[in-house]
């Protein structure tokens, strides 16, 4: 996978948003709560791997504990090929769905407020319009 596919697979999770922080690295989150990071000049990618997965992929060659996550089963690819295709799909999604679930209950519903409200907006804004 390069930058765009790997940008593209992130994007299409539900909730998903993406923010530039810390120079190059396109932080990629979900409800406001970091899944994936990626950088853009020197191109790597963290991703959080439950306690098993984290052990197997820090013995590949080009794969390493996060700096300054490592210790809460972040790891680093020096490089998007350090894993097959399918596997990183697989990283990533794993990633999403143990941060989502972690996401407070309280978030959750605000978010979801937010986002019935700017649906109803775009609804209301959407019907106010008069033909030309």
């Amino acid at each position: 996978m390069n930058v765009d596919e790997v940008r593209a697979y992130c994007m299409g999770h539900p909730e998903a948003t993406e923010k530039l922080q810390w120079g190059d690295a396109l932080c990629f989150k979900v409800r406001e709560k970091m899944f994936a990071v990626l950088g853009l000049d020197q191109v790597r990618l963290t991703c959080k791997c439950s306690p098993e997965r984290f052990a197997e992929l820090i013995e590949r060659p080009d794969i390493r504990p996060s700096p300054y996550l490592g210790r809460h089963n972040w790891v680093m690819l020096d490089r998007l090929e350090a894993l097959r295709n399918d596997e990183l799909k697989d990283l990533i999604r794993q990633s999403y769905e143990m941060v989502a679930a972690k996401v407070p209950k309280a978030r959750k519903k605000a978010q979801k407020a937010v986002n019935e409200k700017a649906s109803s907006a775009r609804k209301h804004k959407k019907g106010s319009r008069r033909p030309k």
